[in-house]
């Protein structure tokens, strides 16, 4: 995997360059266009600007959007129809035009941790503060990676010549060291000088540490059906998480969130719209919203005309000409500017995550305190999206002890955009029988847009029940597929990875969703 391994050269010099140093603000870094030759070693602040621009990308995925199903295509419906997801995860380790890369990471905690680079790094703050965000950011980018291909590099990877065909690491693995790195890293600041180039929290250590600790949480929570047990290891490490003296997210202002200039950088959302109109609200989300009386729909959207997910091209083009091409965009345009913040963990989620924890018996509070905790994480969701909680919303469909979702079907249309059917035996729905459930529903709404999260949570939980578009092409993906640069420059392992997870196929599930 040439573009995995190799060492930092031209990608991190030129990021350098084009990127700068020093600044707290993305647009500072807009007129810095100087010959890369030029650069003769890294400015970790420019490095971290770098990544952190464009780690709000990875919380705007639109293949995995679609997967949820939160968003639908409208023209091109390849991806919504279950075609092969062959996609390519080297520009994630290192790659020119690639920000939000690995590879940048390990320059970062590499210049600060050898002796002979330490002192000149330190010009952009202490050198464990750079090493601990960087570790933290380099956590949150393979957890994103292995939730969507599985078996990756990891252990191998970042290395640079001396290992060109770094071996791919079992998931398993990845995670319980990635929840390692996460519980050191946010141990390891110190009060020394304050980072610069970080736009995320301006050098905050303790929004970094709370950060990390919800990381731990969520990732702890994705293991719920390969360790379910109080007392068992994705327990353990769930309550270590929630227990920290350095504390978790539980409210707005603390979420992870990538704000934009909008000069250069610009939200990856406006982005998706400003030269091309092929993606909508997708209708299961829409009856979902509905069926719960939710008035997020009105952040979630444009207006309330919903786009049937799965259609063929052909009848995606016809149902959209029968609207006048008037189907709601994703996100209300006020949230979709140029300059709007994208949330990557939100309080809403952590605090969910929270009431399951609690629901499972993992930490202490049980089901009253459960209930509170789901209470105040879809409070949460609701202000985030500038939102009152309705009054009602917790005594009808969504109550947490009773609440029965939306039992009815949802994202099918009428005939002939009826892509979920009664004589194919493909009715989707979003019941809820038990709190578990109701608190998995809640967070696929919550996790809305990041199409990552409410990936995730639906393969994880079941919550909401999605089937396959009668038009499919392929069968329900619940991974990537390897890519042709793997098979082309590191074969033997990828084919080693393959044959291990039960072959490289798009229905092989990742090793925690069972």
């Amino acid at each position: 995997m040439k573009n995995i391994i190799k060492k930092f050269t031209s990608a991190a010099l030129i990021t350098s360059v084009i990127m700068g140093a020093g600044c707290a603000k993305i647009d500072q870094f807009g007129k810095t266009n100087q010959d890369p030759n030029g650069i003769t070693t890294p400015v970790p602040s420019a490095l971290l600007t770098n990544v952190e621009s464009g780690i709000g990308g990875l919380a705007a995925v639109l293949r995995t959007a679609v997967y949820a199903q939160y968003i639908a295509e409208n023209q091109y419906t390849e991806v919504s129809l279950y075609s092969l997801p062959l996609v390519e995860m080297s520009g994630t380790y290192s790659g020119v035009g690639t920000p939000a890369n690995l590879n940048d990471l390990q320059t970062i905690i590499n210049y600060n941790s050898d002796p002979k680079t330490a002192g000149a790094a330190s010009v952009d703050g202490t050198n464990a503060n750079q090493i601990a965000i960087a570790r933290i950011l380099k956590a949150f980018i393979f957890w994103q990676t292995t939730d969507r291909w599985g078996d990756i590099p990891y252990s191998e990877a970042l290395k640079g010549a001396a290992n060109l065909t770094p071996k791919f690491d079992k998931q398993e693995d990845i995670y319980f060291d990635l929840l390692k790195e996460l519980k050191e890293a946010a141990s390891s600041f110190d009060v020394g000088t304050p980072i610069k180039g970080d736009i995320i929290f301006n050098g905050n250590t303790a929004q970094w540490a709370r950060t990390a600790n919800s990381m731990r949480m969520v990732m702890a929570m994705r293991l719920a059906n390969k360790y379910p047990a109080a007392g068992g290891k994705a327990a353990i490490e769930f309550a270590n998480a929630a227990a920290a003296v350095t504390g978790h997210i539980t409210a707005n202002a603390d979420n992870f969130t990538v704000v934009y200039p909008g000069a250069g950088y610009k939200n990856p959302w406006f982005l998706t719209y400003e030269t091309r109109d092929d993606y909508a609200s997708s209708k299961t989300m829409g009856d979902v919203l509905n069926g719960l009386g939710d008035t997020r729909l009105s952040a979630f959207g444009t207006n309330a005309v919903m786009f049937p997910y799965g259609l063929t091209r052909d009848l995606a083009i016809q149902y959209g000409n029968s609207v006048g091409n008037g189907q709601s965009r994703v996100l209300r345009a006020d949230l979709r500017t140029a300059t709007s913040p994208v949330v990557v963990i939100s309080a809403a989620t952590v605090l969910l995550a929270r009431a399951e924890g609690k629901e499972r018996g993992w930490i202490a509070g049980g089901t009253a305190g459960a209930e509170a905790d789901y209470a105040a994480g879809i409070a949460q969701s609701f202000a985030q999206w500038g939102l009152t909680l309705p009054g009602t919303y917790l005594t009808g469909p969504a109550n947490y002890q009773t609440g029965a979702g939306v039992p009815g079907s949802i994202g099918a249309g009428a005939a002939p955009y009826d892509n979920y059917r009664t004589a194919d035996n493909n009715i989707q729905d979003a019941a809820t029988t038990t709190p578990l459930a109701r608190i998995a529903l809640q967070r696929w709404i919550a996790g809305f847009p990041n199409g990552n999260e409410g990936w995730a949570v639906q393969r994880r939980t079941g919550v909401p029940n999605l089937k396959t578009t009668r038009f499919k092409s392929g069968p329900f993906v619940t991974r990537y597929v390897y890519g042709n640069t793997d098979y082309g420059l590191n074969k033997a392992n990828t084919e080693e990875a393959a044959a291990r997870i039960g072959g490289d196929k798009q229905d092989t599930k990742v090793w925690w969703d069972l």
